[in-house]
């Protein structure tokens, strides 16, 4: 039994490394349920600060992998069309099979955005495209140092137990 939660530990928290690049899967919340699981095998006793510490920043870096987007739109001069058009472009950039779309969708999207609002300033749209775009990366890269360091957590109550296990 032990094996098999160490492995789906393992599954949860790669799963949760993909996903904090490809917005399709929740990263942090798969990586800290591998912790959670991890922390139910034989031998590893149960610490509650760890968890709750990287349940605490899950939440936090969750909901900011919604808000900082947006807020590079708003602040490169983006109006709402723009911050909805960067949703909308991330959920259609990662339907589209296009590579990259994902990356490209926001862009794209707060530029359109921003042009159905004013449709004559299109220096301003792509201002605010970038912004989302910025944006964007910031929360992609935040959510893959956590999983990171959730996989290193991972991997040192791996070492520190091996001896229980195998």
């Amino acid at each position: 039994m032990e094996y098999i939660l160490l492995l789906l530990s393992f599954i949860l928290i790669i799963s949760g490394l993909i996903g904090s690049l490809l917005p399709v899967l929740p990263g942090p919340s798969l990586s800290w349920i591998g912790l959670l699981v991890l922390y139910f095998t034989k031998g590893i006793e149960m610490n509650y600060w760890i968890l709750g510490i990287a349940l605490i920043l899950t939440i936090l870096i969750t909901i900011l992998d919604f808000v900082i987007p947006a807020q590079g739109t708003k602040r490169f001069g983006g109006s709402k069309y723009g911050v909805w058009g960067t949703n909308i472009g991330l959920i259609i950039g990662i339907l589209f099979p296009i590579p990259f779309g994902f990356i490209l969708g926001p862009f794209v999207g707060a530029f359109i955005g921003e042009l159905i609002y004013k449709r004559d300033d299109s220096k301003r749209a792509l201002k605010a495209a970038t912004g989302s775009f910025i944006g964007f990366l910031a929360s992609t890269f935040m959510k893959f140092v956590v999983c990171m360091a959730f996989l290193g957590f991972y991997i040192k109550e791996v070492i520190v137990n091996w001896n229980i296990w195998f």
